[in-house]
């Protein structure tokens, strides 16, 4: 009976493996819409009852975090726009839409407790990324993409928002009562850095450009940036940003690195180009060992945080779409992405029904660590092999059709008197962000320490 038992184990295991194949089209069209329903089980704001647009949170309701909604319309976008399926597009509309608040530039009020600048920011790339993409327009009596995405990142260029502290810059948090204000990091400087080169290239308009380059200027004086380009998490403004925690997270790079691609597409400027490329080099250093998507900021002892957990897929997604604005990344970094997503397919072997995704692409077994991340990380490495048979972003100048207004948002991105009060308890949830990313940086560095 062992023997019969070893062969059958012997016998399922490879077929379990080979799950996801992705040796073809068609076979990464069928893989994508798979992951893409297994995906969209976690969402429940389309039922009787609950919440149109965001994932079950934030904790200890559920255990995302607003702005993890954004991401993932964002990645169901993209999802329609390389397979071409549109099961989910009636859905992903009803939910970007029901997020906008009150004036319309991604601030609902019921989410101002842990609302920060990069919160926001994830749900204007989403819009930006609906423009650039002709995803279906939202009815004219609604806001459209274009101005959603010129609202957030009108908000986000208000004098309020940028202050004198450490030299100018966003802070995290956009309440000044929530843990976490008194931080500026990279991840908000790098969205609204991206948002603005993403936004010069659709409308050309300079003023975003000015306005990107700044930032990211911004954001290799202070140190956030290296000559390296190695990017880190941010620091406190009591210390003039001197106190750096030196934690990188992948997501940091992905996203400047498709806004350094957009700067190059509209600039021409051999800088961008140098810096595109750096970044690229930077970005496999750290995050692609053995050319496979590693969260090396906790991934080794498992310390990562939900949000943590998506990350991998905003960097496949984001850098996927940069070779089609910069051409000349595409040698470089398709042949990696493509060895990745293998890797991600193989260890997706779990559950009852021997799909199921984990974590831990480079451990090539399937790890018990499930959730929309997980699924949302490998549903955008699958969906993102088709890059090369999809439409490049468009402009309004080039086929885009969304309908923009250059002042949404001005003047509303102030957090006003009429807002709900923020309860102790509200402020205690709001600073967990804060204390994750000092002791996950702290975990960091152990294992760096080390030498591991």
């Amino acid at each position: 009976m062992a023997s019969i038992a070893l062969y059958l184990l012997l016998l399922t295991g490879p077929v379990a493996a080979q799950f996801y194949k992705i040796d073809n089209n068609d076979n990464i069209r069928a893989a994508a819409k798979t992951l893409a329903y297994d995906l969209m089980s976690y969402y429940h704001g389309n039922e009787s009852g609950q919440t149109p647009g965001i994932l079950p949170g934030p904790p200890p309701a559920g255990d995302y975090y607003w702005w993890e909604g954004g991401a993932l319309w964002g990645t169901m976008i993209d999802y329609w726009h390389l397979t071409g399926d549109t099961t989910y597009n009636e859905v992903v509309t009803q939910a970007m839409l029901w997020q906008v608040g009150p004036n319309r530039n991604y601030m609902p009020p019921n989410v101002t407790a842990s609302l920060g600048n990069d919160d926001q920011g994830f749900w204007g790339m989403s819009a930006m990324q609906a423009a650039e993409q002709n995803f279906p327009n939202p009815p004219e009596d609604q806001p459209q993409w274009l101005s959603l995405a010129q609202a957030v990142w009108n908000t986000q260029a208000d004098p309020d928002r940028h202050d004198a502290t450490c030299g100018g810059g966003l802070r995290w948090q956009i309440p000044f009562a929530n843990n976490g204000y008194d931080y500026k990091n990279s991840i908000a400087n790098g969205i609204f850095f991206n948002l603005g080169a993403r936004l010069a290239r659709y409308t050309n308009n300079k003023t975003y450009a000015e306005w990107a380059e700044k930032t990211w200027d911004w954001v290799v004086d202070v140190g956030f940036m290296d000559k390296n380009y190695n990017i880190y998490d941010g620091a406190h403004v009591g210390t003039n940003c001197t106190d750096i925690n030196r934690a990188q997270f992948s997501y940091n790079n992905g996203v400047f690195l498709l806004g350094a691609a957009y700067m190059y597409d509209f600039t021409r400027d051999a800088k961008w180009e140098e810096r595109v490329n750096g970044l690229i080099d930077a970005t496999f250093r750290v995050f692609f060992p053995n050319d496979t998507a590693f969260e090396a900021a906790c991934e080794e002892h498992m310390t990562c945080t939900t949000d943590m957990l998506s990350f991998k897929g905003y960097v496949h997604r984001w850098m996927s779409t940069m070779t089609q604005v910069a051409p000349f990344t595409a040698e470089k970094i398709l042949p990696v992405l493509r060895k990745s997503t293998q890797a991600a397919v193989n260890q997706c072997t779990g559950g009852s029904n021997g799909r199921t995704c984990g974590f831990k692409w480079a451990s090539g077994v399937f790890d018990n660590s499930v959730g929309a991340g997980q699924t949302m990380d490998v549903l955008a490495a699958v969906s993102s092999l088709l890059i090369g048979q999809s439409k490049s972003p468009v402009t309004s100048s080039s086929g885009g059709t969304s309908v923009g207004d250059p002042n949404a948002g001005i003047g509303s991105g102030t957090i006003s008197d009429n807002l709900p009060s923020i309860t102790t308890g509200d402020r205690a949830g709001a600073g967990i962000l804060t204390i994750v990313v000092v002791l996950t940086a702290a975990a960091a560095f152990g294992w760096m320490g080390t030498g591991k």
